[in-house]
């Protein structure tokens, strides 16, 4: 089980390598840092020759996930993840249901009962695939329509 969760596709170009890649260079606003500010291009991040790593530049939602990826010839490969400090923050909101637990245990040791682990359990279960699951979901796809649209290419069938 992965922890966070990772999206890789491959695309099929409709134009020429030099004309995707001028397309990229163009809308997007050179960064090393990946965080959001205000910019009229579409993406933030590093190009390096047919090399990218980028950001959308959605203020409040596109640095949450980061595109990596390489575009060849006629062909094209992209990988979506989670930003590294968004990461780290999540990982410290799963380990919440784990400090309470351990808090509840130290203060009331007589109130504790085994179900509650169940119940800690569930509790990162739900943080893991519904609002970390969900939330990556709807921003990487959003991510990737916004690279779609911009470099114009199709998206290969598995």
């Amino acid at each position: 089980m992965k922890i966070f969760p990772t999206i890789e596709k491959e695309f099929k170009l409709i134009d020429d390598q030099a004309e995707t890649l001028n397309r990229l260079h163009r809308r997007t606003e050179k960064s090393k840092n990946l965080t959001s500010q205000y910019t009229d291009k579409s993406f933030r991040g590093m190009i390096n020759e047919n090399e990218f790593k980028i950001i959308s530049s959605a203020i409040g939602k596109g640095a949450f996930c980061v595109m990596t990826g390489k575009i060849n010839a006629d062909s094209g490969n992209v990988k979506v993840e989670i930003h590294k400090v968004f990461r780290i923050l999540l990982s410290v909101f799963m380990c919440f249901p784990v400090i309470g637990m351990i808090a509840m245990i130290l203060t009331k040791p007589q109130e504790f009962s085994s179900i509650l682990i169940l119940v800690m359990i569930v509790q990162i279960l739900m943080i893991r695939y519904i609002f970390i699951g969900l939330a990556f979901k709807f921003l990487s796809k959003d991510s990737l329509n916004r690279l779609r649209d911009v470099l114009d290419f199709e998206w290969k069938k598995n």
